[in-house]
């Protein structure tokens, strides 16, 4: 029995050995584990099972020792069986059950489905592991980017005919330039001819890679299953969990910014969204409650809904804790539309009681923060009481990334020059001396063709000695950052032009704060490229700290 054991295991492990030297085969390992037929209590292992099973999740190194060592607890499991072991009885005696035979994992653990593993390292050098290992007998230390680090997309999947575009288009830039090169300025027509032909190259090329920025949303929706599942047996509900659109490709700082939204709203749908089974079989529905997930695009706009046919939004209720909280006026006039809108507000809540799951608009402000100010979308909200409640995320295709070659302006701010991204900017304003007004808290407004904005001057939140002093002669470059609106005045806007913006190679965010994104290049000289988001941030709370100040 020993021997046929033995021989089991290491045709098991010979198998997923294989997997890690050939990195294909996975699937086939899982099943010969047989964890396929096992029913786990983590939402995350279950996750990674199935992209791994489906070719999603490359086999990494952490993963093969994980099954090797399923291999071996499962030679002892058959060891103990078999009363190979010595006090094999008393060790099978002290496995515990639970008494529905599912441990049920907490909903912090289920989220973490959404963490990618690890990108396979092709080539690891010798000294390398041993650093690792040194590094591995060191107390552990708190890592405060362990959070960026999990929601970001650490790979994408490439296709070969992109690649082979990409150096198509790359050996034409060569060609291109040599061209320009040998040429000379003797021939100025052919000159202009072939810079024309290296702009063509050029703006395909950032096509090409623009496309391989693409991420599927299966990617992030796969995982939505066992988040759903958890939680439905966590609060015992029976749910049927659809996905529709999953195929649509995103680009992947889109992809990485909806993770946190799509938890939020799937919380509330299954929690507070659907009735429990008596409650749907008292409204006359089936005690399954369905939560569809949904994904399209239109135009230049990408569309991800979360839809559940429960209870629905009850406007009444609503607006009267709108009124409680002064949100909306008594005597105001609302459509139902406006009214549902109040669910999104910070801490707004109708629940009757909040549950450690959620509470329909317990965590609502943090999706719209998410995905107004990070990807400059909006949420929509439709409901018809006792029917069910529509969650939509609007978000357009044609906002740039951090990093890549975008459209900025080019402003001069104290003799220096800075980048100011155009995905942000509105309109450039010329203000007028009684257009600015000084507000009591410090704070200044400037007067843009009869609408109000917060005066944000750069050279004082830089340190920087403004070379304009009339405010006249400065220009303001009005920009939005989600619903909020501020003018930001520099000495002078050069010019719009396309600039590569590239992030530092050391962590200046760590070490200075400062609101500033990256570097662009531009050409003939490098410049700082202004974070908007950042600037509104700093220059809040830099007059919120004035505000305490002036009162102690």
């Amino acid at each position: 029995m020993q021997d046929s054991i033995i021989q089991c295991i290491e045709d098991i492990e010979t198998q997923i050995l294989d997997v890690e030297a050939t990195g294909q085969g996975a699937g086939e390992a899982v099943d010969a584990l047989g964890l396929s037929c096992m029913k786990l209590s983590s939402a995350s292992v279950i996750a990674i099972l199935d992209m791994l099973k489906d070719g999603i999740t490359p086999p990494s190194r952490e993963i093969i020792t994980s099954m090797l060592g399923i291999c071996e607890a499962h030679k002892k499991f058959f060891f103990a069986l078999g009363g190979l072991l010595e006090d094999s009885a008393d060790a099978l005696a002290k496995i515990e059950k639970s008494s529905s035979g599912f441990v049920e994992e907490t909903e912090e653990s289920a989220a973490k489905a959404f963490e990618e593993p690890p990108a396979v390292e092709v080539e690891i050098e010798e000294q390398g592991e041993q650093d690792q290992a040194e590094e591995a007998k060191k107390p552990e230390k708190a890592k405060p980017e362990a959070k960026t680090a999990a929601s970001a997309i650490s790979s994408i999947r490439v296709p070969t005919d992109s690649l082979d575009r990409v150096i198509e288009l790359v050996g034409k830039l060569m060609v291109t330039y040599a061209v320009i090169a040998q040429g000379g300025s003797t021939n100025m027509s052919q000159v202009a001819s072939s810079l024309r032909e290296l702009d063509n190259v050029i703006s395909k090329l950032q096509m090409e890679v623009n496309s391989i920025r693409l991420v599927p949303l299966k990617q992030i929706f796969m995982p939505m299953h066992r988040l759903v599942k958890s939680l439905s047996q966590k609060i015992g509900k029976k749910i049927d969990f659809q996905v529709n659109g999953d195929d649509l490709a995103l680009d992947k700082t889109i992809v990485e910014s909806l993770n946190e939204p799509l938890v939020h709203l799937l919380r509330n749908a299954v929690d507070h969204g659907l009735e429990d089974p008596d409650g749907r079989k008292a409204a006359g529905k089936t005690d399954t409650g369905i939560v569809t997930l949904s994904a399209w695009r239109k135009g230049d706009n990408a569309y991800i809904q979360v839809r559940d046919d429960g209870r629905g939004l009850d406007p009444d209720r609503i607006l009267n804790k709108a009124i409680e909280k002064g949100l909306a006026e008594a005597d105001g006039e609302y459509e139902t539309g406006e009214i549902l809108q109040f669910v999104l507000q910070s801490g707004f809540s109708t629940a009757e009681k909040i549950t450690d799951v959620s509470g329909r608009g317990v965590g609502m402000d943090a999706v719209v923060n998410a995905i107004k100010v990070t990807l400059d979308g909006d949420v929509r909200i439709e409901s018809e009481l006792g029917k069910g409640a529509a969650f939509t995320i609007e978000i357009p295709l044609d906002r740039s990334a951090n990093e890549g070659i975008v459209e900025a302006l080019i402003a001069k701010v104290g003799g220096e020059t800075f980048i100011v991204p155009s995905r942000d900017v509105v309109e450039i304003y010329m203000p007028r001396l009684n257009d600015v007004v000084g507000l009591p808290d410090g704070r200044e407004t400037v007067d843009v063709r009869g609408e109000i904005h917060t005066l944000l001057r750069l050279a004082d939140l830089l340190d920087l000695t403004p070379q304009v002093d009339d405010i006249e002669m400065a220009q303001a470059i009005v920009v939005r950052v989600g619903d909020y609106k501020g003018a930001i005045l520099v000495d002078e806007v050069l010019r719009q032009q396309q600039v590569v913006i590239t992030g530092f190679t050391v962590p200046v965010e760590e070490i200075f704060d400062i609101p500033i994104l990256g570097y662009g290049m531009m050409g003939e000289s490098d410049a700082l490229v202004i974070d908007t988001e950042e600037m509104i941030r700093h220059f809040q709370e830099r007059i919120a700290a004035q505000a305490q100040t002036s009162l102690t």
